[in-house]
């Protein structure tokens, strides 16, 4: 007979439950439970055992019968994630199983953490008991552990308006029209983009305009890995651009290129929206892009 048909299937099971008595401390740790509340015991050595124990297992002498409050909040000392729970396991999610030494205690409680991701749990993670609405003196009284609160997001939004002065105005005039106006300084000569009314080296009046093409050399540059309305894709690169003929670098975004090929030195030129689309705005120029030129030095 082969000895798959020997196989049967047994249920063991007490009706109503099994019974046992808890003893004067662990019926005190489990009835501090039901009151919310989690103790532990004290051995003649001054330790504080959690969950409690009759007998001190470092002497195996019984216990002083002092009992004494700890946490409630504990650090993850050590943990294993259940990715797929069980029956009868305490969460129906993903969990970890931990060793939580709570504050005061000497020794570690095992109990079910909600961390929500794998990638939260960590040794030395702070975490708090999640207590259930009904209690019944038992170990589950605790659903779980849950993470400290460390962090949280505030929406942020501020509405503001900007009126352009004379300077800025006059250089979103030259925007609008495709070019990009500078100004050059009659004392020490720098042209400066964008165009303005005094030199910041000399402090002399500015009177003189020049129009600069929309090709320059990146001086330097970042990778930015937050999502940004104005950026091509994540991540992007936002850089300092020298404009040909000009003494100061402007800002803008770098496009129509992987991120991790932009490099200082990179020749590029401004991609501008089609003609009927401008503005007097800086969102007419989409952002600059490679023009495949030799690489400048700087």
């Amino acid at each position: 007979m082969p000895s798959e048909e020997l196989i049967a299937d047994h249920v063991l099971e007490f009706p109503g439950g099994y019974t046992r008595t808890t003893g004067p401390v662990i019926g005190r740790f489990l009835t501090e439970l039901r009151d919310g509340r989690i103790v532990g015991v004290r051995t003649a050595g001054g330790r504080t055992l959690v969950p409690p124990l009759e007998y001190d297992p470092d002497t195996g002498e019984a216990v002083t019968g002092e009992f004494a409050e700890v946490g409630p909040a504990g650090t993850v000392e050590s943990w294993a994630w259940v990715s797929e729970p069980r029956k009868g396991h305490p969460l129906e999610r993903p969990f970890a199983w931990a060793l939580i030494r709570l504050d005061g205690a000497d020794t570690a409680l095992v109990h079910a953490v909600d961390a929500g991701d794998a990638r939260a749990m960590r040794p030395g993670l702070r975490v708090r008991p999640r207590w259930r609405a009904e209690r019944t003196g038992h170990i589950t009284d605790i659903e779980s552990f849950v993470p400290e609160v460390t962090r949280i997001v505030s929406p942020v939004r501020a509405e503001y308006r900007v009126k352009p002065g004379k300077s800025l105005a006059r250089f979103l005039e030259g925007v609008e029209r495709g070019i990009f106006l500078g100004c050059r300084c009659g004392s020490c000569g720098k042209v400066y983009v964008p165009y303005r009314l005094s030199c910041p080296e000399c402090g002399v009046a500015i009177t003189e305009e020049v129009e600069l093409p929309d090709t320059g050399t990146i001086t330097t540059f970042a990778i930015n890995n937050l999502p940004d309305p104005r950026a091509p894709q994540v991540p992007f690169v936002s850089a300092y651009i020298l404009l040909d003929g000009s003494d100061i670098p402007m800002i803008a975004l770098v496009g129509d290129i992987p991120a991790h090929e932009v490099r200082q030195g990179m020749r590029v030129r401004a991609v501008w929206v089609p003609e009927e689309e401008r503005t007097a705005s800086m969102s007419n120029i989409r952002w600059f892009a490679p023009t495949g030129e030799p690489d400048a030095e700087l």
